[in-house]
């Protein structure tokens, strides 16, 4: 399956998520590209868009592949592996720049906390996977205020991510999940710009007004 945009995924997932619509919920969107995905999904589901702040750490000689990720609590998810191969200083260093970096975004893009997930519906929405740390990370630390059920929805997952997010949320809703991994989440879209902060505060600013004209 193959997208335009983020926003279209958002589209494709808030269809396969209408059944959630009315519930006491919240749309957790994983910054920068996670944004645009749940934007559409709030509006659909009538449920206010917050963030899940979770950081890649890239391998040394890789950036782009993610050895470890770290989430605004502190919860560190590895692939044991290769986190093996690398010094313990400097993966020391990159948790505490990574930590910097989410606590960064967290007060440009909202400037104070989240709508706690307490006893709430919380989705987790991110526009795609490909080793899948940054979302194990968010789905640690989001457990850690016990929602009533966690259901992560994203457009598109190795199948071997896949199995390991349907045991660490109760729900998976992913609509493409390949029996042969293209590699990257952007070879399934036609357009997957990076977005910048400005981007993401556009977007959130969208999803307040859309939540405003719901409770008017």
């Amino acid at each position: 399956m193959y997208f335009r945009d983020r926003h279209h995924a958002g589209q494709l997932l808030a269809a396969a998520l209408r059944d959630y619509a009315g519930q006491d919920g919240v749309i957790y969107a994983l910054p920068r590209g996670g944004v645009p995905l749940a934007v559409e999904i709030g509006a659909v589901l009538g449920m206010p868009v917050e963030l899940l702040i979770a950081r890649k750490i890239g391998h040394p000689n890789n950036p782009e592949y993610a050895i470890c990720a770290v989430s605004e609590g502190g919860e560190l998810v590895c692939n044991e592996y290769e986190r093996a191969s690398v010094s313990p200083a400097w993966l020391a260093k990159r948790v505490a720049a990574e930590r910097a970096e989410a606590a960064r975004r967290r007060e440009v893009y909202r400037g104070g906390a989240n709508t706690p997930a307490t006893g709430r519906l919380a989705i987790v929405v991110d526009d795609g996977i490909a080793t899948g740390l940054t979302m194990f990370a968010a789905i640690r630390d989001l457990k850690g205020q016990h929602p009533k059920m966690l259901v992560v929805a994203i457009p598109v997952t190795p199948t071997d991510a896949a199995a390991r997010l349907r045991r660490e949320a109760d729900v998976l809703v992913a609509l493409d999940i390949p029996e042969s991994y293209a590699g990257a989440v952007g070879s399934y879209y036609d357009d997957f710009s990076q977005l910048t902060d400005r981007d993401v505060m556009k977007d959130l600013r969208l999803a307040r007004s859309e939540g405003g004209k719901q409770q008017a």
